[in-house]
């Protein structure tokens, strides 16, 4: 069970994606997603030229250490480079140990905590008119939980929103397009989005809503009490987190719960949050949090502390980060929700699984390993775009969070 090749492929079937595919003396490969969105080709580097001869030879069996040796072994740790490069090496390993005893990874996990995995839809629009409609739709589709963003009056360009008819994707091809901020105009119309759409579509709907790092803590916390009487799921990433402690404030002036952590990528980005009881969802992710064992780590520190998993699942991953997220979602005990986007056709064609979506709920299927495979030719006739994502200035040309 030794590897005996490391593959870093880099395609755009609609975005960019970067897969690593780990080879054994068997014959059995195993696929990870190594994509972090605006920066692709710094993970790919540093699986090409620092990780692969490292992996060469070792046996494709021992993946906690393997993960140690790749965190601890570097010495510089952590950052989103590094995690999310040993993230792909970890799944790909798990990918490989399902294969070989011919079971789906969530079995190796401890086998199914649940039927299937509650997942929710994103619905936007430019107006609020549209914003409505667009959750209506999604609650049509079967989702029992939607994430609403609407366009603020006054801003031409406001978080969340598609462009052109077309799902949602923040990337865009060339440099960085710059947006205009208002916090003011922001905390001024929020409330009155999801006043409609409770008064509309009632309370049996699962409501979310990402203020995308965008607030001060008290101004989270204002916001977060303005949204109570609409009783949301979740408000996400209300300020950067990056000081840990500033969440005290917002739970000092709201009972709105809170998720954070999609681009966490470390269970010490966390471990405050969590142990104080300073959020209600962690939403880090399979592919940027080192992987599906470090994944568990956080997962299982978050339980003793009634905190519930939220992982992100845009498609700024890749349908192989989807399938580690519903094995590790279905296994979990502490699971809360996943986020569903789905991908491309030219994605899904690239990447043919075994996971599926019905009636709000996903499944990982029961393929050996995590159900994904690459269609390398395919994959070939998408070559790689350099895209950004976006960032925002307020109105007197100070840079802000995006």
């Amino acid at each position: 069970m030794r590897i005996v090749d490391a593959q870093v492929i880099v395609c755009s079937p609609g975005r960019n994606f970067v897969t690593l595919k780990l080879v054994t003396e068997d014959g059995v490969h195993g696929l990870g997603d190594a994509t972090l969105n605006g920066r692709e080709l710094a993970v790919a580097s540093y699986l090409r030229d620092h990780v692969a001869p490292l992996l060469i030879g070792r046996d494709a069996r021992r993946i906690e250490d393997t993960w140690q040796y790749l965190y601890k072994g570097a010495y510089w740790r952590r950052g989103p480079v590094t995690m999310t490069a040993i993230g792909a090496v970890d799944t790909a390993l798990w990918d490989i140990l399902g294969k070989v005893a011919n079971l789906p990874v969530y079995q190796l996990l401890g086998g199914a905590s649940r039927e299937a995995v509650t997942v929710y839809a994103h619905a936007n629009g430019r107006t609020l008119d549209d914003t409505v409609a667009a959750v209506g739709r999604q609650a049509e589709a079967g989702y029992t939980a939607v994430r609403a963003q609407c366009g603020v009056p006054g801003l031409e360009h406001a978080y969340g929103i598609a462009t052109n008819d077309a799902p949602y994707e923040p990337a865009e091809k060339g440099l960085p397009p710059e947006t205009v901020w208002s916090t003011e105009r922001y905390l001024d119309f929020v409330p009155s989005v999801f006043d409609r759409l409770r008064r509309e579509l009632g309370f049996d709907l699962l409501l979310l809503h990402d203020v995308h790092h965008r607030l001060t803590p008290i101004e989270a916390g204002r916001l977060g009490r303005a949204l109570e009487p609409h009783a949301l799921f979740w408000m996400e990433d209300p300020v950067p987190a990056e000081h840990q402690e500033a969440y005290r404030i917002i739970r000092q002036h709201t009972t709105t719960p809170i998720a954070a952590g999609e681009v966490f990528n470390s269970i010490f980005d966390c471990q405050l949050l969590i142990q104080e009881g300073l959020i209600d969802y962690i939403r880090a992710t399979v592919a940027h949090a080192g992987g599906i064992s470090h994944l568990r780590r956080i997962a299982g520190l978050a339980e003793l502390h009634h905190v519930r998993t939220g992982a992100h699942g845009a498609t700024d991953l890749s349908p192989i980060a989807m399938a580690a997220a519903l094995h590790f979602d279905l296994s979990v005990h502490n699971f809360g929700i996943q986020e569903h986007m789905p991908h491309t056709a030219d994605t899904d064609r690239v990447f043919p699984h075994a996971y599926r979506f019905e009636r709000g709920f996903m499944h990982p299927g029961e393929a050996p390993g995590l159900g994904v495979e690459i269609d390398q030719g395919l994959a070939a006739t998408f070559p790689y775009d350099r895209a950004y994502l976006p960032v925002a200035r307020r109105g007197d040309g100070t840079l802000h969070s995006w």
